[in-house]
């Protein structure tokens, strides 16, 4: 055997394909994975893995790293945690196509749905193309520290094709139908995975405005659905709102994708609101899925939680009267207000006025779901630890509790509301979920909600709570665990060429210290274009990541090495590896 450019030795493999664990070496030459056994001779570059995890590079299906991909190099928070692969275009917003007199509708599209402050986008996107195939030519020319894949956002295609219409969620024409499918045709033959798209109200621009994809008909997705269809290629991304018109909604997505021939690919929460649809959900993948269908429901191995700060977007005061007076002072110049006791009297006796139309803003009084995170935090928190019961049993107010609370750490101390997921007090939905065998971890959205949600951590909270820790039900076992994260969500996208710890396949592998495998606590970083705020949370445990055979993080840290790139369109499995 020639010389090998990586060799790890000792480690105990998982390889993703969900069976047992074994001992063995894995040899790497020219970024692909050419024996996993006992390796004779060297490599260039080895390390020993004894006593430690050797998995596939995870696959970040659910990501929104359309902005930050054109500025940063790191696609980060996802690749703290072992990613080595994202795919973004989710939800129907993205930067591509765009007209230049359209790109503050889709800045402010994007700043609403998204958090990401205009401020930064303006700054930091600098729009080096008009179509679809010039945004992967622009994104072709860069270098990452994970691989990158990317959706057709509707919004943005709708908008390119109607202007200011698709704004005022007027339908489309059939003319506008047909030039939309020609464009998402040739996207996805330039290397689109597909399209993302909403139907849902939450999302909505800065301005208030709802996202253009709510307008479109079942006419327009039977249009885009069969240039997916023409190009022989590409998945259909949903999210829906589960209101009183979820059903025919989520069946006519359903119905588009069959009848194309394409893959189908929608986000499942356990709505409080409604919290036993998602039961109804799955039921309906595994008919789909039984009639032929080919449909993965994305969700999020946790609570989603929405992250409550001073120094962050949302507080339980952030729209009370007197603290907006003193809501862009400088964080230490607030603590200092906010410790006043005639100050602290005053906010407690006003009402908080959110914007009816921002759903987390409206919950972040619910005391009884709000708990505080603090060092190795329990993401399945006991109902005994909120603040609510807190409150109760001090005999004060709520309020009160998790105003002091707000200024632990000078201020920079940070609470968790379980949004969703978390109905009963309990993850077991999740485990239920998590056991079908229509489902994926995603809906972390990496490079999104900067100062409201950090869930880009759920694969290792995969590792560590469902693998490891978990005390208040049964854990899942590790082998399929990572199964989930590889091979299961690799292929979901279309990407066969990795997701295995196998001979032909790609390179992508972490090795993990699993007994020291650990969550920091989320924290504010400011690194953004034009300084922009922006919520990151590290990891314990990685020894290594490697991307295409390049070791990307050591102990956690960055190598500095890219090797990531743009991966256009679906990847066919190797058959073998180079002799």
């Amino acid at each position: 055997m020639s010389e090998l450019d990586l060799v790890i030795r000792n480690g105990t493999v998982i390889d993703g394909s969900g069976e047992p664990p074994r001992q063995a070496d894995v040899a790497i030459r020219d970024g692909v994975i050419v024996e996993v056994g006992d390796v004779p001779g060297t490599g260039r570059e080895e390390i020993d893995a004894r006593g430690q995890l050797v998995t596939p590079g995870f696959v970040d299906v659910h990501t929104h790293y359309d902005g930050q991909a054109t500025w940063e190099n790191r696609l980060v928070p996802s690749t703290n945690h072992g990613v080595t692969t994202v795919v973004m275009g989710n939800c129907g917003v993205g930067f591509a196509p765009c007209k230049p007199e359209d790109r503050d509708l889709l800045i402010r599209l994007m700043e609403g749905v998204e958090d990401i402050p205009n401020v930064v986008l303006k700054e930091g996107v600098d729009w080096q193309w008009t179509s679809y195939p010039e945004f992967l030519d622009f994104l072709g020319s860069r270098e990452f520290d994970a691989d990158i894949c990317s959706y057709v956002p509707h919004a943005a295609l709708r908008t390119y094709v109607m202007g200011e219409r698709a704004y005022s969620r007027e339908p489309a024409t059939s003319d506008e139908i047909r030039q939309m499918g020609e464009i998402l045709e040739e996207s996805v033959r330039a290397g689109a995975f597909g399209f993302g798209t909403s139907q849902t109200m939450f999302h909505r621009s800065s301005d208030g405005q709802l996202t253009p994809t709510l307008a479109a008909t079942e006419e327009e997705y039977a249009g885009l659905a069969a240039a997916l269809d023409r190009a022989g290629a590409g998945l259909i991304q949903f999210v829906i709102e589960y209101n009183d018109d979820w059903e025919q909604v989520l069946d006519m997505g359903l119905r588009r994708a069959k009848e194309s021939n394409r893959p189908f690919s929608m986000a499942l929460v356990q709505s409080h609101g409604n919290p036993r649809i998602w039961r109804t959900i799955l039921d309906k993948f595994d008919a789909f899925n039984a009639s032929g269908g080919t449909g993965t429901l994305q969700i999020l191995p946790r609570p989603l939680g929405v992250l409550l700060g001073l120094e962050l977007t949302l507080s339980p005061f952030y729209s009370t009267p007197t603290y907006l007076t003193m809501a862009d002072l400088p964080l230490a110049d607030r603590v200092r207000e906010l410790r006043r006791p005639e100050v602290k009297e005053r906010i407690l006796g006003e009402t908080n006025d959110p914007d009816p139309d921002m759903a987390m803003g409206m919950r972040v009084r619910d005391f009884d779901q709000l708990f505080e995170m603090g060092e190795d935090f329990d993401y399945e928190p006991a109902k005994e630890s909120s603040i609510g019961a807190q409150a109760r049993r001090m005999g004060v107010s709520p309020e009160s509790v998790v105003y002091d609370r707000l200024l632990e750490r000078d201020g920079r101390n940070i609470l968790y509301l379980a949004f969703s997921n978390f109905a009963d007090f309990s993850l077991e939905p999740c485990r239920e979920m998590l056991l079908n065998e229509h489902v994926v971890p995603g809906l972390g959205d990496g490079g999104a909600h900067l100062g409201v949600i950090c869930d880009g951590s759920i694969y290792t909270h995969l590792l560590t709570h469902w693998g490891r820790d978990r005390h208040q039900g049964e854990r899942l076992p590790l082998p399929y665990l990572i199964h989930l994260m590889t091979r299961r969500s690799a292929e979901m996208v279309g990407l066969h060429d990795r997701g295995l710890v196998a001979p032909g396949h790609r390179a992508d592998l972490n090795v993990i210290d699993l007994d020291h495998l650990g969550l920091d606590l989320p924290h504010v970083v400011r690194d953004l274009p034009a300084g922009g705020r922006r919520l990151m949370q590290d990891a314990r445990g990685y020894t290594a990541t490697v991307v295409g055979g390049t070791v990307v993080t050591r102990d956690g840290q960055p190598t500095g090495a890219l090797p990531g790139r743009l991966v256009r369109g679906p990847q066919p499995a190797l058959t073998s590896a180079p002799a």
